[in-house]
């Protein structure tokens, strides 16, 4: 879109009588600041592998009432053509807005007829999937930005598995939405004609309970842990000012987990996450007061959850007694090995047993899966296409699902939900600590002695944000480079295989991704962010040291990056 479209969209926003007078009043403030307006209204939010995501604030091009109320105008009339009488569950995380998004989207559905299940406080994203497949819902919304920066927010949907939507459903919403033409059509109902007439009900402790005996009964030694294994464990939480406070820590307690410690500064909610930079696990500076804290203690293992609670990092001693940040692809194969080995050693592990992850995802857990006997599947990036492949499963019994997950923390065991849990990957994670420690091992020991085994695999990620409608074109120029001018080898090192994901390989869905195969076992992947303004550049490599590792994979970032910074 022209910055003259945009122009004109923000000048209709101004004169439309629906618009509120605060709105208008922020829109004013923008007045002659065109690149402003130009980001706020180039576009439409845009689902993509988080659903609609974007920064708060007026225009089409952001998070507000008006862009919630719009989506779910269009998500209604689209769950009215399907099969089945519509009903929905709807939650929220701690982010500024997000109570207020959740209440308009649940009122906007009940004016349309469909019954709503809402929580009146925040939830972990997991508890909306496992909810709506306890209540049969067709459908379900969460109201999160996951681990973004606190101007952002998103509107997560759901399908009546409990998975986020797959492409070829999102498209069907996509262009129901756009069958919207005017914020004149959308309908809303008061809060309390939609309790009157039953379409706006509560849920609250009842399904709480539920939901935390069934993530506990994910346990892989409750037996051992009630017989006091839980005690020998010291665990430092922090939730990062998100939903994982109540569930984690009732979890724990219910396996046994007595020793385990808050992050005070962190407990509560707050919509700012006031005590980091950003509320993402991921990164060491969110660990900043929990480590201060084990370091105090003792911590056997740190354990910190993003906003809505669906991705957990984890923080252990390495052999010199300082803290580590573990990446994903490293908690991935701890936990894919732990849960694994022990299905074996009671006899329970499956012939048909399945372990799923995505393409950008180390082959470290891959490696420790088959060793085991069980089959790895790949899918593209984002969790809803495992928990699409765990749907299958069910429905034609080809394969037992054990273990899904992706180097960006998300991890799920059990089929009791379709999304990432960090509240069963803290229970998973806290109970491997424990086992080993049993043992005389850390997990730091556990992971070098798999490295021993398999080989030292180390993986790297590197982004660049490119905002705007001048960004959006740069990450298109910089995708188009590499997909039509691929390097012939990176630091003399031939790539050997290049796999366009945007045709389709595999059997998987046609996505923007394309991923170079190196002649020495590494490779690299270029994928634009689906809710952020970014492309990312994953990198992995295997060495037969941990030196070794590290040499090859600065090697491969620093060339690879060279080429797209020259390029942004």
């Amino acid at each position: 879109m022209s910055q003259t479209n945009a122009k004109e969209r923000y000048e209709a926003w101004l004169s439309d009588a629906l618009i509120d007078n605060e709105t208008k009043e922020e829109l004013r403030g923008i007045a002659g600041q065109d690149k402003e307006i130009e980001d706020r209204f180039y576009r439409d939010l845009e689902f993509g592998t988080g659903g609609l995501r974007g920064v708060m604030g007026a225009g089409t091009n952001r998070m507000n009432a008006y862009t919630v109320g719009k989506a779910t105008q269009g998500l209604a009339a689209w769950l009215l053509t399907q099969s089945g009488t519509p009903s929905v569950v709807i939650a929220h995380d701690s982010r500024n807005n997000s109570p207020e998004f959740a209440l308009d989207a649940a009122l906007v559905l009940a004016a349309n007829g469909v019954t709503t299940y809402l929580f009146p406080s925040l939830r972990p994203t997991p508890q909306l999937s496992y909810s709506v497949r306890l209540v049969n819902a067709t459908g379900g919304i969460v109201i999160t930005a996951s681990h973004n920066p606190p101007e952002y927010n998103g509107y997560k949907v759901y399908g009546a598995d409990g998975c986020q939507l797959v492409p070829h459903e999102a498209e069907q919403v996509i262009a129901s939405i756009q069958n919207v033409s005017s914020f004149g059509e959308v309908k809303r109902m008061t809060r309390e004609e939609a309790e009157a007439q039953g379409l706006l009900r509560w849920l609250g402790e009842e399904e709480d309970r539920k939901f935390v005996e069934t993530v506990a009964a994910q346990s892989q030694n409750s037996k051992l842990l009630k017989e006091g294994l839980g005690k020998r464990v010291n665990v430092i939480y922090t939730p990062l000012h998100g939903a994982g406070n109540l569930p984690v820590r009732n979890v724990l307690a219910h396996v046994g987990f007595d020793n385990v410690q808050i992050v005070a500064e962190q407990e509560q909610p707050d919509g700012y996450f006031s005590t980091v930079k950003s509320p993402n696990p991921e990164e060491r500076e969110a660990f900043t007061l929990a480590i201060k804290l084990g370091q105090e203690t003792g911590a056997d293992i740190i354990i910190g959850t993003d906003p809505d609670c669906d991705r957990m990092g984890a923080v252990v001693k390495d052999n010199e007694g300082k803290y580590v940040v573990l990446s994903g692809n490293q908690s991935g194969a701890l936990m894919v090995n732990y849960v694994l080995s022990q299905l074996k050693e009671r006899g329970e592990l499956p012939a048909n047993g399945a372990v799923i992850k995505t393409i950008v995802t180390s082959e470290m857990g891959a490696d420790i899966a088959l060793s085991y006997g069980a089959t790895v599947f790949n899918t593209l990036t984002g969790f809803k296409y495992i928990g699409e492949k765990m749907t299958e499963f069910e429905r034609t019994g080809s394969h037992s699902f054990l273990f899904g997950y992706e180097e960006s923390y998300g991890y799920l065991t059990g089929t009791y939900a379709r999304d990432k849990d960090a509240v069963v990957a803290s229970l998973l994670i806290c109970e491997a600590a424990a086992y080993y420690k049993n043992q005389g091992k850390t997990l730091y020991d556990v992971l070098l002695e798999l490295y021993e085994k398999f080989g030292t695999y180390l993986e790297g990620l590197e982004s660049r944000t490119l905002k705007g409608f001048d960004g959006v074109q740069k990450i298109g120029a910089i995708m188009e480079h590499f997909r039509s001018q691929p390097p012939a080898d990176i630091s003399g090192v031939k790539v050997e295989k290049v796999l366009d994901y945007s045709l389709g390989l595999d059997g998987l869905p046609k996505e923007n991704v394309l991923k170079f195969m190196l002649e020495d076992g590494s490779w690299f992947c270029l994928r634009p962010s689906g809710t952020e303004p970014k492309i990312k550049v994953y990198f992995a490599v295997r060495g037969g040291s941990p030196e070794e590792a590290k040499t090859s994979l600065a090697s491969l970032t620093n060339t690879v990056m060279e080429q797209v910074d020259n390029l942004a």
